[in-house]
């Protein structure tokens, strides 16, 4: 009874205070912008307007603020080694606030009064000129910026936190499992340090980064032998480690979903109009099944790598972006050839292959959607997009203070599940799932999974898990068990 006294009497967003750096002495001084509060915690260093500037900071071991108007894949070869990520567009679900959460960087995303001029290497925040070297603190908890700089306190976590969080665990008795949004082996092990229960989401076109981009560039463009192949080999390495460093618990590896606008910014004949809303998912899977083999392939080959390597590799594949039964059926067909050939490399085991909950067809398709998957998995980040209509990338900024201001809306829906549409498309779907098929997983693993709000709703909806960013991970689990223990 005292244990479960603790448990709910502590709060998520304490916890949350405690696992990310801030300000040694508090604010450093007055605030020179306001942005989406998009990656929590803090730091203080050298405005970088380049990816080149933020690794000879790098090399110097200066901490670097990478400041661009938004980010793209190219860039994550700088953003993994910055201090702070400040962006003029962007929201919680846009790529820099994604990749933030996910390294645990510091982020402030949609700072309406910064503008930078890439190719001229200049910027201005509001009156202010930037240059490359100059004095930034970034308190991406608050979603401000500071000129100058400021002291920032270490990290310590204390010991109780991780005796707190395995009663959070007993009480939560199984239900609601907490696992991770990750991509790579580092970030796995990470989350695994952290409690995850395995990986709910490692999205492949993140694991080409930096030098690596060409290789999925050629891939979609080119689609020759050479391409694939080279595809597939690069993603066989880092999935064998992901493999490892998840070794026994479940992993479910998205295929390509690589929005073009990001991946290929310089190709004019492959522009899209819209292009969130254009060949993306399971669209590629259909128009460009080579790219869903290669991969596939890619997949059971590291799974059966780690198999005769005496391991006990638990993945499985899932579909992006699917809208409806026969689209996944005719894209599952393409996975399950791949599978079927390499089966006894797996000691027998097949490799389920499941589909993701994104758009609000496929919510109302979920019933027909599960007739051809093997578990579900709710992405609430596209689907808040397209319920709302309100574009991920740069919305947020330009809409969420007038509309909280005036309460228009309660909260921002990329941070907050929406109950009243995108929550009860999603309760709808579980419900509809369940009801002939209660034996399906279903699980949600876009960022509301790591917040405490949405993972109450959640709970209520019936979901099996939640899968958040590897350092939301103690967060979750403590909010799950309180969800839990709550509904009881």
């Amino acid at each position: 009874m005292e244990q479960a006294e603790a448990v709910m009497g502590v709060s998520p967003i304490d916890i949350e205070h405690l696992l990310h750096a801030k300000m040694a002495d508090g604010p450093s001084g007055p605030v020179a912008a306001h942005g989406v509060a998009a990656s929590p915690g803090a730091a203080s260093g050298r405005v970088c307007l380049s990816v080149d500037a933020v690794l000879d900071a790098d090399d110097e071991g200066v901490p670097a603020v990478f400041v661009r108007p938004f980010t793209t894949p190219a860039d994550e070869v700088a953003m993994s080694v910055a201090a702070a990520i400040i962006t003029a567009k962007g929201g919680m679900a846009s790529h820099a606030a994604v990749i933030a959460r996910g390294w645990g960087i510091p982020a402030v995303v949609g700072v309406e009064t910064l503008s930078v001029d890439v190719a001229a290497g200049a910027a201005r925040l509001g009156e202010t000129e930037l240059r490359d070297g100059d004095p930034i603190t970034v308190d991406g908890s608050a979603g401000t910026v500071m000129l100058g700089a400021a002291e920032v306190g270490a990290v310590e976590i204390p010991e109780e936190l991780f005796t707190l969080l395995a009663w959070a665990d007993e009480l939560r008795g199984g239900r609601l499992a907490v696992r991770a949004n990750a991509d790579d082996a580092a970030a796995a092990r990470l989350a695994r340090e952290f409690g995850a229960t395995g990986v709910g989401l490692c999205r492949t076109e993140h694991m080409f980064l930096g030098e690596r981009l060409p290789l999925i560039q050629r891939a979609i463009t080119d689609g020759g032998t050479t391409a694939l192949d080279a595809l597939a080999e690069a993603q066989v390495d880092d999935l064998v480690e992901l493999l490892e460093a998840m070794d026994g618990l479940p992993v479910t590896v998205r295929l390509l979903d690589p929005p073009l606008h990001e991946f290929l910014p310089d190709h004019p004949e492959l522009a899209e109009d819209n292009p969130m809303l254009g060949v993306r998912g399971a669209r590629l899977g259909v128009l460009r099944p080579e790219l869903y083999r290669a991969q596939a392939k890619a997949v059971v080959e590291a799974a059966a790598r780690r198999t005769a390597a005496g391991g006990d590799p638990q993945v499985q594949i899932m579909v992006p972006l699917v809208v409806g039964g026969p689209e996944l059926a005719h894209v599952r067909a393409t996975v399950t050839d791949e599978v079927a050939g390499i089966k006894s490399r797996l000691g027998g085991r097949g490799v389920p292959v499941g589909a993701m909950i994104e758009t609000p067809r496929s919510a109302l398709a979920a019933l027909e959607i599960a007739l051809w998957a093997d578990f579900l998995s709710v992405g609430t980040n596209d689907l808040t997009q397209m319920t709302f209509g309100f574009s991920r990338d740069d919305i947020e900024a330009k809409i969420m203070r007038p509309y909280m201001h005036h309460g228009l809306l309660e909260a921002n829906p990329f941070e907050t599940l929406d109950e009243v549409g995108v929550g009860r498309l999603v309760f709808d779907a579980v419900a509809a799932v369940r009801a002939t098929q209660p034996e399906t997983e279903i699980g949600v693993c876009g960022e509301h999974g790591g917040d405490p709000a949405s993972i109450a709703f959640l709970a209520a909806a019936g979901v099996d898990y939640v899968s958040c960013s590897p350092h939301r991970i103690p967060v979750a689990r403590l909010a799950a068990a309180q969800a839990v223990a709550g509904s009881a």
